[in-house]
């Protein structure tokens, strides 16, 4: 029986306790404060990257997993007799789904599939959760891709902005650049949409917006079940899991995750950035 190991990136923040129960790898974005360059979510952890965020006079810029990362977890999974499915951040936020099929060039023997997401954060998470789920359980390769590709159209992910800067400052925003230069005291809500940030709305204070994701994400599900829920937040952890209760409390998911978004997603959404991932209907 062939054994699965399903590769991941670290942008889609899952948190590592449960990582750890599956056969689920991670690759490593790269965050760059000026000539220092770090693993994401091996070398600097969310908790400190925001801390730095905030003090640091240089802006960190960000890079895609490189294919030296990818062909080195790739050769380990292959000599413990793995076949590989890497569901991956999508490739309008991201060139790390060309990174892996560089480093997939590598191996034209084995077998390697690379998975593009449409998503990012637990959006992208719930996917690779999903297909490892059933990896550990013994699925084929192609039944594992099957279950992501199944589970892709079913998720979804809505947050809230303190401010779109850090979005636009990297080239990370798509509709949503229609709300820059509005006033101070309204918050954009966003969403990913075909495997970019797009806007949904704007709503003024930032209580009426956190509420806002809960019922657009209630909008979204459309009562499918079974539903699995997780947050996303930089820095906001009290508003992460103000939004994770009252949104169980509205929704009843089959499954919660409290989850933060990794330091290569803050360098673009910045801090205080909070909403909800879901997976509606598997």
């Amino acid at each position: 029986m062939s054994k699965v190991a399903i590769v991941t990136d670290s942008t889609a923040g899952i948190p590592k306790d449960v990582m750890d129960q599956y056969p689920l790898w991670e690759a490593p974005q790269v965050v760059i404060f000026g000539e220092e360059t770090l693993e994401d979510r091996i070398d600097i952890q969310p908790s400190e990257f925001y801390v730095r965020l905030e003090k640091d006079p240089i802006h960190p810029t960000t890079s895609q997993v490189t294919p030296v990362f990818f062909q080195s977890l790739f050769s380990k999974l292959l000599e413990d007799d793995y076949e590989i499915l890497a569901i991956l951040v999508s490739p309008k936020l991201s060139g790390t789904i060309e990174s892996a099929n560089q480093a997939k060039e590598m191996y034209p023997d084995a077998t390697i599939e690379v998975f593009n997401s449409e998503s990012v954060a637990m959006g992208l998470g719930w996917q690779a959760l999903m297909a490892a789920r059933a990896a550990k359980d013994g699925a084929t390769l192609a039944e594992c891709k099957e279950i992501a590709e199944k589970a892709k159209p079913m998720t979804g992910v809505v947050f809230a902005v303190d401010t779109l800067e850090y979005l636009h400052r990297g080239g990370r925003i798509g509709g949503g650049a229609k709300f820059l230069g509005t006033a101070l005291n309204f918050k954009p809500i966003l969403e990913v949409e075909d495997g970019a940030i797009d806007s949904v709305e704007r709503v003024r204070t930032r209580k009426k917006s956190l509420a806002r994701v809960i019922r657009l994400i209630e909008e979204r599900i459309d009562g499918r079940k079974p539903l699995h829920l997780a947050t996303l937040h930089a820095k906001a952890e009290e508003d992460a899991r103000w939004l994770l209760d009252v949104g169980c409390a509205h929704l009843n998911p089959d499954e919660k995750i409290y989850a933060e978004v990794s330091p290569a997603v803050g360098t673009h959404a910045g801090p205080g950035v909070v909403g909800l991932a879901f997976l509606a209907g598997m």
